[in-house]
C-alpha cells in the first residue's frame, strides 16, 4: 500500500469516472466516501463501445477478466459501404496485454455492475440519494454540507458528477453550458448475427451506421444523424424516424430495419460538448471525465477517458510531495490528451455533416486512433 497526500476525499458522481477514482484511492488506503444524486444508483444507456484507450484504461484499473467475461472483445472493425460491401478491416493493436484483445464492447449496466461490485467491497463509503448543498475550502480542508442535513470535512473533493455537473457550476460559476455539436445519437440492441466477430461501420454520405459487440449474444447499433436545430422528438415518433434513417441501406442494417417497431426500445440523445482548457481544480475541488470534457462518440473514448482521469489523479496523489502539486500534475497531463479526444471527435463529426470525402474521414479517425493508442501514463 502506497502513502498518499490525502488521507480522507468525497467522491461526487458515481459513474464510471467517480468510481474508477474510488478504486485508485482506496488501493493507496485513502478513506473515501461516494455520494450519488440516483437513489438506485442506477445507469442509463445501452451499450459502451471499449475503444483502445477505453479497454486498456479499464484493464489498469483491474476489470479486464470480468469485462472479457461479460462484454465482446476483439481486434478488428469492419468498414462497409451502404450496402454492405467491405472496404476495409482494420485491425487494432493490443495495448494491455497479448492475452487482451485490443477493443470490444459492454452492455453499460454490466459495466456499471462490475465496477459497482468493486466500489463495495473495497470499503468505500457509499450514500445514495444524496448530492451536496454547499462547499467551503478553507484551504487545508473542504467542508461540505449535504441535502440530508449532514456535513464532512475532506482533504481532496472530486466532482465526477457528468456533463451537467453542480459541483462544475459551484466552483467555475462563469464557464459556458454545454453546447449541442449539430448531431444525434441513436441506439438500440440487436442480437448478434451469425459469423460477426467483430464491430462494423456501414457509411453512407449522410448517416453512419455502426455496431458494437457488447455481450456473448448482443450488439447495439449506434446511428449518427446531422440535426440541425436540436428538435424535439417524441418517444412514440422513434420508430418511424429511425426507419426512414436506416431506408436503402442493404445487408445486416436493412433487415433490422424491417424488425424496428413500436416495441423496440430506442434510445435518442442530441450530442452535446464542454471542454475546460484552463484548469479542472480551484484549490482543492477537482473535477473529472465529463465534467470537464464531455464529447461526442466518435472515437468511443468519453468513458475510458475519465477512468484515464482518475488513474492519474490516484498516481499523483499517491507520489506528490503536496496536494497543490498533485493537482498541478493532473492538469498538466490530462487536460492536452483530453482536448484531443474531444477535438478530434468533435472534428470527425463536422466532416460527417458537412459531407467531406470518405477519405478524408477515415485519414482523421486513423491519425485520432494512432493518437489515442499512445501511452498515458
Amino acid at each position: 500500500m502506497t502513502s498518499a497526500v490525502v488521507s480522507k476525499v468525497l467522491v461526487i458522481g458515481g459513474g464510471v469516472g467517480g468510481m474508477a477514482a474510488v478504486l485508485r484511492l482506496r488501493e493507496a488506503g485513502v478513506v473515501v466516501d461516494l455520494i450519488d444524486i440516483d437513489a438506485n444508483w442506477g445507469v442509463y444507456g445501452t451499450g459502451v463501445t471499449l475503444s483502445v484507450l477505453t479497454l486498456r484504461a479499464l484493464s489498469d484499473l483491474g476489470l479486464s477478466k470480468e469485462i472479457m467475461a461479460e462484454g465482446n472483445c476483439y481486434d478488428r472493425v469492419t468498414l462497409c459501404t451502404k450496402e454492405g460491401h467491405v472496404i476495409q478491416n482494420m485491425t487494432m493493436p493490443r495495448l494491455y496485454s497479448p492475452d487482451v484483445p485490443a477493443e470490444g464492447g459492454i452492455l453499460r449496466p454490466a459495466l456499471h455492475a462490475i465496477m459497482k461490485r468493486k466500489v463495495l467491497a473495497s470499503g468505500a463509503t457509499v450514500r445514495t440519494g444524496v448530492t451536496i448543498e454547499t462547499l467551503e475550502d478553507k484551504g487545508s480542508a473542504v467542508h461540505v454540507a449535504f441535502n440530508d442535513g449532514t456535513e464532512g470535512s475532506y482533504d481532496l473533493v472530486i466532482g465526477a458528477d457528468g456533463l451537467f455537473s453542480k459541483v462544475r457550476s459551484m466552483i467555475f460559476p462563469d464557464t459556458p453550458k454545454p453546447s449541442f455539436t449539430g448531431q444525434a445519437c441513436w441506439r438500440a440492441v440487436f442480437d448478434i448475427p451469425d459469423g460477426w466477430d467483430c464491430g462494423r461501420m456501414y457509411l453512407s454520405e449522410k448517416v453512419k451506421i455502426g455496431f458494437t459487440l457488447c455481450s456473448p449474444d448482443k450488439m447495439y447499433m449506434y446511428l449518427l444523424e446531422h440535426v440541425p436545430g436540436n428538435p424535439r422528438r417524441k418517444q412514440e415518433e422513434l420508430p418511424g424516424l429511425l426507419r426512414g434513417l436506416m431506408e436503402g441501406f442493404g445487408d445486416v442494417p436493412g433487415a433490422l430495419r424491417e424488425t424496428i417497431s413500436s416495441e423496440t426500445p430506442i434510445i435518442y440523445r442530441p450530442l452535446e460538448s464542454i471542454l475546460l482548457t484552463d484548469t479542472w481544480n480551484k484549490g482543492r475541488v477537482v473535477l473529472l471525465g465529463d465534467a470537464v470534457h464531455a464529447t461526442t462518440p466518435h472515437l468511443a473514448s468519453g468513458a475510458g477517458s475519465a477512468v484515464e482521469d482518475a488513474i492519474v489523479l490516484g498516481d499523483e496523489l499517491t507520489s506528490g510531495p503536496s496536494v497543490e502539486q498533485a493537482l498541478a500534475n493532473y492538469n498538466s497531463r490530462r487536460i492536452p490528451r483530453a482536448s484531443l479526444v474531444v477535438n478530434n471527435s468533435l472534428k470527425i463529426g463536422e466532416l460527417e455533416m458537412t459531407g467531406q470525402p470518405m477519405q478524408e474521414q477515415a485519414a482523421l479517425m486513423g491519425a485520432s486512433i494512432k493518437a489515442i493508442a499512445e501511452p498515458y501514463r
